[in-house]
């Protein structure tokens, strides 16, 4: 892809990498990111003290809103210049999306299929649907970026991702999940949802790139907060929902350390096979560490609203769980290997420097 078409989108995305920089730094103290333990907060919330009656009513209307605000900002912070990012990194852009919509999703079938008999179907469905979201954007660029790698290529990657996942994940979702509880196809109504809910917001926020672009690249701080906020609040009303319809009862912890292996599986995979494909394909390590970031990771900040979206709330902290445990999983594991990747640059930095002299 033509770097300079995604130059200010890699400006944009330095305050990112600062964040994750920081966060890397915390590694060796074995620090858990804020925001799992306001996560884990807010599943012991619901479960002590679930909303039900008229107050999840109430609250499901809520979400509801909150969700399409969220998309409206998806689509308000997604730049012109990132959708029709050049085509001069194709080889790029295909592992790394191929790994997110064609790997991932095989994973998640393979485990499922095998799991036939002995594991609970709550969690084959749940490694499922995380199999089938999009990557994530801030995250992926960010390490992109401490690794010294193809920043550029990474903020065109994983916009793409995203902006593809909006279309992909929920027909992906409605076929292999949603049409297969119900007889077959996909069901209207959870359409109908994805156009209103995901869909027309995101399009809408895009469309208003004009009037809104200024005031969010002033207030990122508190567009970040929204981001947050939604997202607990839709884990507290889908927990709260699953607990009253007896999760606890049904998911043990030999399930969740299950979840922990499995997630585990699938992640070493995608970094190995990412990173096996991209040397195959001869590309450069600063390329490399585009393909790797951004076709290994699954994101947390679209997966749990699209859930909100396309399964009904009994239902959805289930298929939620596998998710906030990979979300952790793929952070703390990337920013090793971003440190590794930014060690072996500098020492290539400095064998050049040494022969330059």
């Amino acid at each position: 892809m033509d770097a300079e078409g995604c130059a200010g989108a890699h400006i944009r995305s330095e305050s990112a990498a600062s964040a994750f920089r920081a966060f890397q730094l915390t590694l060796p103290k074995l620090r858990i990111d804020p925001f799992i333990v306001a996560l884990l907060l807010t599943v012991a919330l619901a479960s002590l003290v679930p909303c039900a009656g008229e107050t999840a009513r109430i609250m499901g209307w809520i979400t509801d809103g909150a969700i399409a605000l969220l998309f409206f900002l998806h689509g308000a912070r997604l730049s012109r210049e990132a959708i029709l990012a050049g085509a001069g990194a194709w080889r790029i852009h295909a592992l790394a999306l191929s790994s997110t919509f064609v790997l991932f999703p095989a994973m998640g079938l393979i485990l499922r299929a095998l799991g036939h008999g002995w594991l609970n179907p709550a969690i084959g469905d749940g490694i499922l649907f995380l199999c089938l979201l999009p990557s994530t954007v801030q995250s992926s660029i960010a390490f992109t970026s401490i690794a010294h790698g193809n920043v550029p290529a990474a903020v065109c990657s994983a916009s793409a991702s995203n902006l593809i996942g909006i279309f992909v994940t929920p027909v992906l979702t409605g076929l292999l999940l949603l049409g297969g509880s119900s007889g077959g196809g996909f069901p209207l109504d959870a359409l109908k949802s994805i156009m209103l809910q995901l869909l027309l917001p995101f399009v809408l926020g895009h469309l208003s790139r004009p009037l809104t672009a200024g005031f969010l690249t002033r207030n990122r701080t508190i567009i970040g907060k929204v981001d947050r906020s939604v997202i607990l609040l839709v884990v507290y009303t889908a927990f709260s929902a699953a607990v009253i319809e007896g999760l606890w009862h049904r998911y043990s912890w030999g399930d969740l350390g299950l979840t922990f292996g499995l997630n585990a599986l699938i992640l070493a995979i995608a970094l190995i096979a990412t990173a096996f494909v991209s040397r195959r394909a001869g590309l450069s390590r600063a390329d490399e560490t585009a393909v790797v970031f951004c076709g290994s990771k699954k994101s947390l900040a679209s997966g749990v609203p699209m859930a909100g979206v396309l399964f009904p709330p009994a239902q959805l902290g289930p298929m939620i769980l596998p998710l906030m445990l990979f979300h952790q999983m793929q952070l703390m594991a990337c920013a090793v290997i971003a440190q590794r990747y930014a060690a072996a640059y500098e020492r290539q930095q400095a064998r050049s420097a040494a022969h330059a002299r």
